[in-house]
């Protein structure tokens, strides 16, 4: 399994990591990047070439477009080869975790987009569905 880095603006990363854990135990191939207020995109690209440090790794970043996700685009241009996905959140990670530990790819993309639910409409339609 490869090491899945997940980095962000401030401390979500961490709070996204210690998340997955409630839900699915303690996870050692999670390593979390953050980039700190007191911090500059020189500073934060030397923790992500740590964190990478040539092994295989995937990576979710918190905003596309931001720094965490500008800063490890550009280690991407440099010839460095990992897949790179922007809007990590907590349905993305257990798909990833979920498909590695299956053994298969996990489609991210499609399953986070249908983790996105707007409750009252589910709830309207149990509503009509009772009726």
């Amino acid at each position: 399994m490869g090491k899945l880095i997940l980095a962000s603006h401030g401390s979500m990363c961490e709070g996204l990591k210690e998340s997955v854990e409630m839900i699915l135990g303690p996870q050692d191939n999670i390593e979390t990047v953050a980039l700190l207020p007191d911090e500059g995109q020189e500073d934060f690209e030397k923790k992500f070439l740590a964190a990478i440090n040539d092994e295989q790794v995937t990576v979710f970043t918190d905003l596309l477009g931001g720094t965490p996700a500008n800063v490890i685009s550009k280690t991407l241009m440099t010839g460095k080869q990992f897949d790179l996905y922007a809007g990590m959140n907590l349905p993305m990670v257990i798909a990833y975790l979920n498909g590695e530990m299956l053994n298969q790819e996990a489609d991210i993309i499609n399953e986070t987009q249908k983790s996105i639910v707007k409750v009252n409409d589910l709830l309207q339609d149990l509503d009509e569905d009772d009726e």
